[in-house]
């Protein structure tokens, strides 16, 4: 049984929503954060990323920096940019990518359920990364950027969703990506306690992406029940800002790696060990993957195309994905690469930005690229109900939800 409320939403006043909404903190460096916001005062990722109000020798998590968050946010609300919902509402969202749709139900989820398991994990968090994220949360006093939930898709919940889209939208705008995004407000109470309902029969809710933002909102949720031992848990801190997708309505892109050198091996010794494990073929042209079990390969001008042996493919939920296989058929021992979270010679790049930036990269500060198959949501769900945890940087979503659109008061 999943816990899913409606809250008193803080959100653009009407006609901002433009002007404000951002991409995800976490999707840009300190100087692409920085260059993003030029020109744009009302940017939610001057809130989200609050270093971009100061100079590049300011340390980005000093204590004054979070608190001018705070104060940023505070002062759009009282200039009229931010106005609250005078009660609980749910909201429907829907994005649209290059005709693709897909719509959510932005409410608040339990830090209960999250303790318990009902919302389910694909991927390990690192605490320097939570820490950032709690500090901002609890200064703020809001959770400003939402967790990205999905579900196994529910006929009534659907059926709720299709009847709100049919009214008039509250925000209808397209970003500079080209991304539409379009929004309603739910606040019929009957519709409301019937969408409630609904999770309540819904077993359990997967992460699709937003791990460090869910973990340090429910850190916060905890340090505050410590600081109130009186709680009842009803108050705000119980919950966590999330937008909830049905999983037949998600995309998932590849998440692929670029490796700084062949670890002492030249070209054709390299190609020597891979062969042992992939079959490889030189392509005319680059070729994205076209099925499971394929990897396209870029090295020194060259695309290769590797295809995973059949005696080496594995049923298990983790290690049958085709980013383990590469990480423990290849990366690791032919390349070093024994953990990729810390590994300074391994980064990664989202499929958004294609194969030119594989090629860019390999060709640039590294030396050889992997695009991937993308992970299929269904290999997602049966990680996360298998109680495992997928690779780092196995799973790449668009699009991206916007932040500033939706902020949950703590």
């Amino acid at each position: 049984m999943a816990v899913v409320k409606p809250f008193c939403c803080i959100h653009p006043a009407k006609g901002l929503e433009h002007k404000i909404a951002a991409l995800p903190y976490d999707v840009y460096s300190r100087e692409e954060a920085k260059d993003a916001v030029d020109g744009r005062p009302l940017s939610f990722l001057n809130i989200d990323r609050p270093e971009t109000l100061f100079g590049p020798e300011q340390d980005m998590y000093a204590q004054e920096v979070y608190q001018a968050a705070k104060d940023r946010l505070s002062k759009m609300q009282k200039e009229g940019a931010f106005v609250k919902e005078a009660s609980p509402v749910y909201y429907i969202y829907e994005l649209t990518m290059e005709g693709r749709s897909q719509t959510g139900i932005v409410g608040c989820a339990s830090i209960d359920d999250y303790e318990r398991q009902i919302i389910k994990k694909h991927e390990k968090t690192r605490a320097e990364k939570e820490a950032d994220r709690i500090r901002h949360v609890d200064i703020c006093n809001a959770q400003t950027g939402p967790i990205f939930l999905t579900y196994r898709s529910h006929t009534v919940i659907r059926a709720i969703v299709e009847e709100t889209k049919k009214e008039k939208a509250a925000f209808d705008f397209t970003a500079e990506d080209g991304v539409r995004h379009m929004g309603w407000k739910l606040s019929d109470a009957k519709k409301m306690q019937k969408l409630m309902e609904a999770f309540e029969e819904v077993e359990c809710l997967y992460i699709a992406d937003g791990h460090h933002r869910a973990a340090s909102a429910v850190k916060v949720g905890q340090m505050r029940r410590e600081a109130y031992p009186s709680y009842n848990g009803t108050e705000e801190f119980n919950y966590f800002l999330s937008v909830l997708f049905p999983d037949d309505e998600l995309m998932i892109m590849d998440y692929n790696r670029v490796v700084k050198d062949l670890n002492g091996y030249s070209i054709e010794e390299f190609l020597g060990r891979v062969s042992e494990k992939f079959e490889i073929r030189l392509l005319k042209r680059p070729e994205k993957p076209s099925k499971k079990g394929q990897i396209t390969m870029y090295l020194q001008g060259y695309w290769f195309r590797l295809k995973v042996q059949e005696e080496y493919i594995q049923k298990d939920p983790v290690e049958g994905l085709d980013v383990a296989y590469l990480q423990r058929e290849l990366l690791e021992p032919i390349l070093g690469i024994k953990d990729p979270r810390t590994d300074k010679r391994v980064d990664f790049v989202g499929g958004i930005r294609g194969l030119e930036e594989l090629k860019k990269r390999a060709d640039s500060d590294m030396m050889v690229a992997f695009a991937m198959y993308p992970t299929s949501i269904e290999e997602l769900l049966a990680v996360a109900d298998a109680g495992r945890l997928m690779p780092p940087k196995s799973t790449w979503f668009e699009p991206k939800l916007r932040s500033g659109l939706f902020i949950h008061e703590i």
